[in-house]
């Protein structure tokens, strides 16, 4: 006998949305500071052996994250993500075919406040990755910061995060048999002190790694905007030159993240919170832009590689922005 269960009310499912978006937002603050006290406090009680054979496992284990991480399907599936997806809610577009056979570089922009259509598209599979792109596993970066962290590094991997460094990188692209994607937003922790609604300026005019990268490595570079990305928090006005810009500029330096300042709404009230506001956030993946493989580019060829890249994604902004309630006078403006 088939036992079927009734739909969850409107009110029921929104609840369950702005829970899901919550604890993520709350996760990213303090689940780090969680899994740190948790690892030492279990010393000091009689589960020290949990902590004890953690640490010799996280010492075989400490070259995983580097070596493509170890996702969990389970996980990446887990029905919470749906709630969070349809929350905003968030879309993955495809405009171009991609071939298996294949390894990729994207380029992800904007960062936004805490990258939310790069985490719920390529970490998760709730917008429908596998099925769009069927026989391309996707790999996102992160700061390496965060692998050192206790039980937290192990759920980072769960979802395909690997740490943002040259080693992880290589390991991704150089892969024989293709179908590896390694999605990289570009402009990182530093661009992040710009996101805020209305604002297309991107960290991508002197960031020509991911390009050297893609050449030595002869993989095509496929450039992704995130409509909307900017538009789920406000932040605190810190122009350049500003006192809050240098501490926060300063504490970029020492800690490697940078701090914005952003509010939005709260979960029983909309005047005020950490919680993101309920903005369409569509993400759109672009065309592969062929890349000539070198072992050593010059100079030269890596800046023409990338000043095409600049061409292929304001073009993909331009061609899309329409669709997306973007005013026909604004334009994406590269620093």
């Amino acid at each position: 006998m088939k036992v079927e269960f009734a739909p969850l009310s409107l009110p029921l499912q929104r609840r369950l949305q702005t829970a899901s978006v919550a604890q993520w937002v709350f996760s990213f603050l303090s689940i780090a500071q969680c899994c740190t006290v948790t690892f030492i406090a279990l010393f000091f009680t009689r589960f020290w052996l949990v902590s004890a054979l953690y640490a010799a496992w996280w010492f075989i284990d400490r070259e995983k994250p580097r070596k493509g991480g170890r996702r969990i399907q389970a996980l990446r599936k887990c029905i919470v993500w749906k709630y969070m997806r349809d929350y905003f809610p968030v879309t993955l577009v495809k405009t171009a075919e991609l071939d298996p056979r294949q390894n990729y570089l994207m380029g992800f922009h904007p960062h936004g406040v805490l990258a939310a259509g790069a985490f719920i598209n390529f970490c998760t599979d709730a917008s429908g990755f596998s099925k769009l792109f069927p026989g391309i596993t996707p790999h996102l970066m992160m700061l390496y910061l965060w692998f050192r962290i206790p039980f937290l590094r192990d759920y980072l991997m769960s979802g395909g995060l690997v740490p943002s460094d040259k080693e992880s990188a290589s390991y991704v692209l150089q892969k024989p048999e293709g179908g590896n994607m390694l999605v990289i937003v570009v402009g990182g922790a530093q661009e992040a002190l710009d996101a805020r609604p209305g604002s297309y300026t991107l960290l991508l005019k002197n960031r020509k790694g991911f390009v050297r990268l893609a050449i030595e490595h002869g993989t095509p570079l496929v450039p992704i905007f995130s409509f909307g990305e900017n538009d789920v928090f406000e932040q605190v006005r810190n122009p350049k030159g500003s006192w809050l810009r240098r501490i926060q500029h300063r504490l970029q330096q020492i800690m490697g993240i940078s701090l914005p300042l952003f509010h939005a709404r709260g979960i029983f009230q909309y005047s005020f919170g950490l919680v993101p506001y309920r903005r369409p956030i569509c993400t759109v993946v672009g065309k592969p832009i062929p890349v000539q493989r070198k072992h050593r580019p010059s100079k030269e060829e890596v800046d023409q590689v990338h000043q095409k890249y600049l061409d292929e994604l304001y073009k993909l902004f331009e061609e899309h922005k329409a669709k997306y309630n973007i005013p026909e006078d604004s334009h994406l403006e590269f620093i």
